[in-house]
């Protein structure tokens, strides 16, 4: 049964993107609230089930191929809906954009790359992207709640979202560049063949 909870830890965030959707369409600021919480405990299993899976010495290929789908369901839900009610608006969609971007490339090149069993490491510099990512979409689905106790939780949010559409510039482009090397490779080879 331990085995099983970093699986268990992983499906309750692909479970919980409908409530993190519906948050948003509750009255204000109790969806703020809902929304909030709801993507905290979602950030807090993302860090467990891996913890975990590593501690216990279970990473199952379940696990591996779940994970980084949870993630980027949770990001992409949590993005649209925030430009939906225009809590990211304006330029600040543009951040919110080459998140989404980077998360369809990147996945794109590991699944090309994992055909050609090639992994594709996480980086240090994408770890703090990924946590600057999440700080910065916790606080945006925060927004209203956290005007009503006087924080300036979208503010703080704006500005963490621009600083991790530049992580993800260079981490999409340092992933990018890893794997056309090996593309190219793969190239050579069956043009060889």
């Amino acid at each position: 049964m331990m085995s099983q909870i970093p699986n268990l830890l992983t499906l309750s965030r692909i479970v919980a993107i409908p409530i993190l959707v519906a948050a948003f369409y509750l009255d204000q600021p109790l969806g703020s609230w809902v929304a909030f919480i709801v993507f905290t405990l979602a950030g807090i299993t993302d860090y467990f089930d891996g913890m975990l899976a590593r501690k216990l010495n279970v990473v199952s290929p379940i696990g591996r191929f779940l994970d980084p789908i949870a993630d980027k369901l949770m990001i992409g839900a949590a993005i649209v809906m925030l430009v939906a009610i225009q809590w990211v608006d304006g330029i600040h969609v543009i951040a919110a954009v080459i998140i989404l971007l980077r998360e369809i490339l990147v996945s794109g090149l590991r699944e090309y790359l994992a055909e050609l069993s090639v992994s594709m490491p996480v980086t240090k510099l994408a770890k703090w992207k990924t946590t600057v990512q999440m700080v910065a979409l916790g606080s945006l689905t925060w927004t209203s709640g956290g005007a009503e106790i006087g924080l300036p939780a979208q503010e703080v949010g704006l500005v963490g979202l621009w600083i991790a559409a530049i992580l993800t510039m260079i981490t999409g482009y340092d992933y990018l560049r890893a794997g056309l090397a090996h593309i190219r490779k793969d190239n050579a080879g069956a043009d060889g063949a």
